[in-house]
């Protein structure tokens, strides 16, 4: 049996200071807004801060009949009302509003639940944004699906399209905001790799308990009986509208290693070109994402390579799923390498994401782990190589001569002779 239990805390708000700052603008505008971002992100603990400062209206929608619904958020927003009137559709519900005295702030969060069940809603929506919503009044519409937000706000053919004056993606936090939360060194690897088991989710980072290991976080997140993290995947999936079992297969695929399209088709049995449709569902639902070599553009290449977006749910796949059976077997040394080796991916990502433009660049001759236009010099490159560890002076050198050779032979190097090569390992945490 495992330590510890599924025990989680709940974490002082920090950071998201950029999001505040946007949610204070779309105040002064008024209008609609629009929120979005994955499930456990924290949109909806940002959103609640947000609007306790300012006595703002809030409702969580619910997955039901239509007049349930309208019911569920006139109950939850009545006593700030200033009518006793019960509506009975949407459009009465918009007419009340319409009635209320002072400016509003009201969020309905989980709106692509309220279109499932009245495909009307947006057409509706849209007729009285454009023509009844009180000026200074702010409306805030608010979902988890990457996918429905996309179709409802972003396509050009939908009826809410262009009516946000703002539309506001809440995306995962980054390392430093982890360490702050979850009070924890960052120059510390043992930090870094907690964060790559949980990623930028602070819903996650409630299970990062003080003085325990990595290892015992992991366990209590994915190994322990009934895990938090057992049916994630799954839950996300279903968000996206992708729950199926061919879904899940290709991040099996993925997750093992096959990261063209050509390979996680031959370990499903089908054809390449029966996976495009749902590679780039996948992808817009940020649940995969592509990678192309540095200088290339994604409308002519083929040489494309996928990853699992989110640190926690590449863990899953990458660790968890081929690993449950037989984890509890494992010596202590042999789960600290598991955790060691998916960690140095994730610190690959993360040194990428320090440098705006930054990709990897492979070719059949030499791959590369960064490669960015070089900050210290606008005529050349940076290229970089990373090593989840802290190398002393005689491994620091002997790599850095590897990256030279190797970009000597790579096709990249004819056209870019200006280049700074940087060796990126865990020391950089010292700088944070």
């Amino acid at each position: 049996m495992f330590g510890s239990m599924n025990v989680s805390m709940k974490l002082d708000f920090v950071n998201r200071t950029d999001e505040l700052s946007e949610l204070d603008a779309a105040a002064r505008r008024g209008g609609l807004l629009v929120v979005f971002g994955r499930r456990r992100v924290g949109k909806t603990r940002l959103l609640r801060r947000w609007m306790d400062g300012r006595g703002g209206m809030f409702s969580q929608a619910l997955e039901g009949p239509v007049e349930m619904q309208v019911a569920q958020v006139f109950a939850d927003i009545r006593d700030q009302l200033e009518t006793r009137i019960e509506p009975r559709n949407w459009e009465d519900f918009f007419e009340i509003l319409g009635l209320q005295k002072k400016p509003w702030v009201l969020c309905l969060d989980e709106f692509p639940y309220l279109t499932a069940k009245d495909g009307s809603l947006p057409s509706r929506l849209q007729r009285w944004l454009d023509h009844g919503i009180p000026d200074g009044c702010l409306l805030i519409l608010a979902g988890s699906s990457m996918r429905m937000m996309h179709d409802l706000f972003l396509h050009r053919a939908a009826p809410l399209y262009g009516r946000a004056g703002k539309l506001l993606q809440v995306g995962p936090m980054d390392y430093q905001a982890f360490c702050l939360a979850c009070g924890l060194e960052p120059a510390a690897e043992s930090s870094f790799e907690k964060f790559a088991c949980v990623g930028g989710i602070p819903k996650y980072w409630e299970f990062v308990e003080p003085g325990k290991t990595v290892v015992d976080l992991v366990e209590s997140l994915f190994f322990d009986f009934a895990p938090y993290m057992e049916q994630e995947p799954r839950r996300i999936l279903n968000d996206e509208g992708l729950a199926g079992a061919n879904a899940l297969s290709v991040l099996e695929a993925v997750g093992r290693g096959a990261s063209r399209s050509s390979e996680i088709a031959s370990r499903l049995g089908t054809a390449q070109t029966n996976l495009s449709r749902l590679l780039q569902q996948l992808m817009d639902a940020s649940v995969l994402s592509r990678d192309l070599p540095f200088g290339e553009s994604s409308r002519t290449t083929k040489r494309t390579l996928y990853q699992i977006q989110d640190p926690a749910i590449r863990f899953w796949f990458g660790v968890y799923s081929p690993h449950q059976s037989l984890w509890r077997s494992y010596t202590e040394e042999k789960k600290n390498i598991l955790i060691h080796c998916h960690a140095a991916s994730v610190f690959e990502d993360w040194c990428r994401s320090l440098y705006p433009g930054a990709q990897r660049y492979w070719d059949k001759f030499a791959e590369l782990d960064l490669v960015c236009p070089d900050p210290e010099n606008p005529d050349g490159l940076l290229v970089g190589e990373s090593k989840w560890k802290r190398l002393n002076s005689l491994e620091h050198d002997r790599i850095l001569g590897d990256l030279r050779e190797r970009w000597g032979r790579c096709q990249l190097s004819a056209r870019h002779p200006d280049v700074r090569f940087k060796i990126f390992d865990a020391a950089m945490l010292d700088h944070i």
